[in-house]
């Protein structure tokens, strides 16, 4: 008889479903037991209660041996699987007013027993709870809270004085890089090509201090020099292309020939009436007689 109650259960266990594991995680508005089996699930589930207790018989189900969990959770108390003839028996100990939804995951190895309040929290419950929890957060002090900003204000201004020093810094770098750069703008754009132009650098050959404020200087540009007078403002005094001086004594006597000119040059920078016609004019005469 008991052979062929055996061979009768035989295909019932090949077709059935095999637990592999089960997992309980206890949330502060729910418990959820998640159970994997080996192949997918496709049995019934059936549910029952009674005297706080949830029964779930899963049909086609087998476990190995029973299990039993003990549970400190507002949901569930306790948890027991045990194998059956056919099924699987689930018994969970749960709370009053405690509701059982059952759902399989998408592929079907899993199921999810989940174990949540039947009742819902009454809005002005919820409020109340939150507003308890936003009353016990900790606020900043108004002390904190002007020193604070006090901080950043000092910071920001900081940071403003150090850029407008790095800026009175760049500032006659720059000017002295337009002046230099200037005096060459035209003759670099008629005569020469752009290749030409960027191969041509600007070099001082020779230099001498007149006073505290003006130097005389020998600039090498391309095959031609210039003296320029450099100062307050500049002036081209002259310009060489074959006779160039070659030593520091070449360049003091072209100084020593040109004094009453430079002289006259100072004297006129230091009237205020058209120092920049008067060097228009200069400059003209020299581009002409070259």
């Amino acid at each position: 008889m008991i052979r062929l109650l055996l061979i009768f259960l035989l295909p019932l266990a090949l077709n059935a479903s095999k637990i592999l594991s089960y997992n309980i995680y206890d949330r502060t508005d729910r418990a959820d037991v998640m159970i994997t089996f080996d192949t997918p699930y496709e049995g019934v589930i059936k549910q029952s209660i009674s005297q706080s207790k949830i029964i779930i018989k899963l049909t086609d189900a087998q476990i190995e041996s029973a299990k039993l969990k003990k549970l400190s959770s507002k949901f569930l108390h306790s948890l027991s699987i045990t194998p059956m003839a056919g099924y699987t028996q689930i018994v969970a100990s749960v709370s009053d007013s405690v509701k059982l939804i059952a759902s399989k995951t998408s592929d079907a190895y899993g199921l999810r027993l989940r174990f949540s309040s039947s009742s819902p929290i009454p809005a002005k419950a919820s409020a109340t709870a939150n507003n308890n929890i936003l009353s016990s957060l900790p606020t900043k002090k108004d002390g904190e809270m002007t020193q604070s900003y006090y901080i950043v204000v000092a910071i920001l201004i900081i940071g403003i004085l150090i850029l407008l020093f790095i800026k009175r810094k760049a500032a006659p770098k720059a000017n002295k890089e337009q002046q230099s750069s200037w005096l060459f703008k035209e003759n670099q754009t008629n005569n020469q090509t752009p290749a030409e132009s960027n191969n041509n650098n600007v070099s001082i050959r020779f230099q001498k201090n007149i006073d505290n404020s003006n130097s005389v200087v020998m600039l090498d540009f391309g095959e031609q020099s210039y003296l320029v007078l450099m100062g307050t403002s500049n002036i081209l005094l002259d310009k060489f292309t074959d006779n160039k001086p070659v030593t520091q004594e070449d360049f003091e006597t072209i100084l020593q020939n040109r004094h009453q000119e430079l002289d006259e040059f100072l004297a006129l920078k230091d009237k205020t009436k058209e120092p920049l016609q008067a060097y228009k004019e200069r400059a003209a005469s020299i581009a002409y007689e070259a």
